[in-house]
């Protein structure tokens, strides 16, 4: 019901905007009450940012499966490219998706959280990378590159979704990465 209630809910966003959007239009076109849309989603942020919980889960599995002996960009990088492999979004929905969340300060600020999770769900893997014990205390390098790493894909983003999708993604990505490595 879930994955129902955000297809429809992701329909009228991009066909009417985020903000024109209400919790009362999607919970009638999803068929439910008011009541029991919020049960599944407690915001329409919620709706539209909930797969970045499952795709950073993802991220942390891939990212996982690399070899451990593969440098923390590398592996990075490696586990970044799992999200593009999505059969869900084509590339036009997953533009017209991300110029909804570009173009909505609360969405923004929601991805932004959502990041933070991801940090927390990649940092022991480089940690164990860079040769650091599991259970010592925090290494600011592993934090800092999973940090920098996590900027690098969201700069990408952005300027892929602002090149109207046009630019080749991992290319950005590793522009930007450049730039910090560099």
């Amino acid at each position: 019901m879930r994955t129902e209630i955000g297809a429809v809910a992701m329909r009228l966003f991009l066909e009417q905007g985020f903000d024109a959007t209400t919790m009362e239009q999607i919970a009638h076109e999803a068929g439910i009450s008011r009541r029991s849309l919020f049960r599944y989603f407690g915001t329409k942020e919620d709706i539209v940012l909930g797969n970045l919980v499952e795709a950073g889960l993802a991220v942390r599995d891939a990212l996982e499966a690399r070899p451990a002996s593969e440098p923390p960009w590398e592996a990075l990088r490696a586990a970044f490219e799992s999200l593009a492999l999505d059969p869900e979004y084509s590339p036009e929905r997953t533009l017209a998706i991300s110029k909804m969340l570009y173009g909505t300060p609360s969405l923004r600020a929601g991805h932004l959280e959502k990041q933070l999770r991801w940090q927390e769900l990649l940092v022991p893997n480089i940690q164990v990378r860079l040769g650091v014990a599991t259970g010592d205390a925090p290494d600011p390098r592993a934090q800092a590159i999973v940090a920098c790493a996590l900027t690098c894909l969201a700069v990408a983003n952005e300027t892929w979704t602002r090149c109207d999708g046009e630019a080749d993604l991992a290319q950005l990505f590793d522009q930007a990465v450049a730039a910090v490595r560099g």
